[in-house]
């Protein structure tokens, strides 16, 4: 998959995502899926977090053939950002907004750092797997989001 490719399919999920993710009530949104399980609004604050992390990775890679960063300590940036206590459709379109500049950035990715390196504790990965991974994890997570809320 081309960055454009990503870039292109980034939109298409942001537009149609919009509409489920807002039929979704506020109520029904900050419910735990369960014991020990996030609510919607931990979900995609979660996502917010990976866009966060990613749009550094993706724009700082373009000028460092080798970036070293802390992982995502997931658990941690969902409980320590409170976002169950944020309103649903903020949150939504805020996840929204961000994913719409992110194809933007995605699709000027310079291509001769597709082989830059993000160095996590204990693996490297390559800014051109990680541009195709952000997608699929976002999907990913969107679909447990809208799924959940077809069982509400």
């Amino acid at each position: 998959m081309t960055t454009a490719d990503v870039a292109a399919a980034l939109d298409e999920t942001m537009d149609a995502s919009r509409a489920p993710l807002l039929a979704i009530s506020e109520e029904a949104a900050g419910k735990p899926a369960g014991s020990e399980k996030w609510s919607r609004k931990e979900i995609l604050g979660h996502l917010i977090d990976s866009a966060s992390n990613n749009h550094h990775r993706f724009v700082r890679l373009q000028s460092e053939e080798l970036l070293v960063m802390p992982s995502y300590q997931q658990n941690h940036w969902v409980g320590s950002q409170n976002y169950n206590g944020r309103e649903w459709s903020e949150l939504v379109e805020f996840w929204l907004a961000y994913n719409r500049h992110l194809a933007h950035v995605i699709r000027h990715v310079d291509a001769r750092a597709a082989g830059h390196i993000w160095r996590a504790p204990g693996k490297d990965y390559r800014l051109e797997f990680l541009i195709e991974d952000y997608l699929s994890h976002l999907r990913h997570h969107l679909a447990q989001i809208l799924g959940a809320s077809a069982a509400a």
